[in-house]
């Protein structure tokens, strides 16, 4: 006797609404990221003391500097060795702009503007000379490119050091301060009530700098020409292909980068008062191409790790005295042994995880999704379906006959 089929309806997925809740999730951690990150600097602003906000300001101001060039090298691929030549021309705007009236022939050149001028201005002036090289120097690339803005920095040494009535020649000059109103930075001011150091106003002016150089250019990569001067940097021959106007593209980078690495510079020299021109040298320029090896290419973030790594940390060091003081004994002090440690770290990145340190926080970020998921979705046995047939069906295997759903 021939039993009826049992025909089954396949159940449906359980895992319909993970999208929906992974997509929740997601946002759900972004909000408390952030949260967390304004509570940690609303616990540092009211705790810290000045050394430690001398640590945090010059690392911040490194950060907008990694920002630029990670602009140029890291999202549009292009090799640049001459950022400290663009902080260098953005200081010493600053310094003409902004800097006291000369009581003596003898004494730099100032105007006395506020700083609501000098420090823009101070980035307008270093994207136009980057708009002046650029069609020269975009003309190569790579390792070509790489001696054009080498060069840059040896041009620059020499100009620094001689046109004295801007940046004081071989002994320097004084920045001028960040005032508003009759409130200078460098002395205790109030706000709002509340008595700030002069290492708490820097800190929130640079803080605001900083985020707003991080989502501009962070709107810009997500932008029209952000996927221009990423198409640059994979192919470009595929993006000439694509429509991308290759010097368009490179000349937009190159004077964004040159922008910012002018604000930078007017803010570290500010923050530091006196620089002398050798500061700026091929030494600082290479510093910064570790912080975004280091950090992370073509990231923000990275951009933040790398200048805390690589400008942050030895001031740590020197703050705490964890190494003692270099003599010729053969003690390795903090800079030699921090140049020693981003030294290797640049060769260990670039042969294992040339993505930095946040491609190395994304890849535990994949593998702790794929641990996540195979907990929620790997489990469920498959339900087999039979399909209706007709009662009686037979396949024949040789001389033996299977009847399909029959009892004996």
């Amino acid at each position: 006797m021939s039993a009826r089929p049992e025909t089954r309806t396949p159940a449906a997925p359980a895992s319909t609404a993970a999208p929906s809740s992974r997509l929740l999730g997601g946002r759900i951690s972004r909000w408390i990221a952030v949260i967390l990150i304004v509570a940690v600097i609303l616990v540092f602003f009211s705790v810290a003391n000045d050394d430690w906000f001398t640590i945090v300001n010059y690392t911040l101001i490194a950060a907008i500097a990694a920002i630029s060039l990670n602009v140029l090298s890291g999202y549009t691929g292009q090799v640049s060795l001459g950022i400290a030549f663009f902080m260098a021309i953005g200081a010493y705007t600053a310094a003409y702009l902004g800097g006291d009236v000369p009581n003596t022939p003898l004494d730099p050149l100032g105007l006395g503007l506020p700083f609501i001028i000098w420090l823009p201005a101070a980035g307008i002036v270093a994207g136009l000379v980057g708009a002046l090289i650029g069609p020269t120097a975009l003309r190569l690339k790579g390792f070509y490119l790489g001696i054009v803005t080498l060069s840059l920095i040896f041009i620059g040494q020499y100009i620094f050091q001689n046109a004295r009535r801007i940046t004081g020649g071989p002994q320097g000059r004084a920045f001028p301060v960040p005032a508003i109103g009759g409130a200078t930075f460098d002395q205790q001011n109030s706000l709002f009530g509340f008595a700030l150091t002069s290492g708490q106003q820097y800190f929130l002016l640079i803080l605001v700098v900083l985020l707003l150089a991080a989502l501009f250019v962070y709107n810009v990569m997500r932008s029209r020409a952000g996927r221009a001067f990423r198409a640059v940097r994979d192919n470009e021959t595929g993006a000439t292909i694509m429509g991308v106007n290759l010097f368009e593209a490179k000349m937009g980078s190159f004077i964004l980068s040159s922008f910012l690495a002018g604000i930078a510079g007017a803010l570290f020299a500010s923050y530091s008062r006196y620089i002398i021109p050798n500061y700026w040298s091929l030494a600082l320029s290479i510093q910064f191409i570790a912080a975004i090896i280091i950090g992370g290419i073509a990231s923000i973030w990275g951009s933040l790790l790398g200048a805390a790594f690589v400008f942050g940390l030895p001031l740590v060091i020197d703050h705490f005295s964890l190494l003692p003081v270099a003599s010729g004994s053969g003690i390795i002090s903090s800079g030699d042994l921090n140049a020693l440690l981003y030294g290797l770290l640049i060769v260990v990145f670039l042969l294992f995880e040339p993505g930095g340190v946040i491609g190395l926080a994304r890849r535990a970020k994949v593998l702790t999704r794929k641990l996540y998921t195979h907990k929620d979705e790997g489990g469920e046995p498959a339900e087999i379906t039979d399909l209706p047939s007709e009662s009686g069906s037979q396949l024949d295997a040789g001389n033996s006959t299977l009847t399909k759903g029959e009892n004996t």
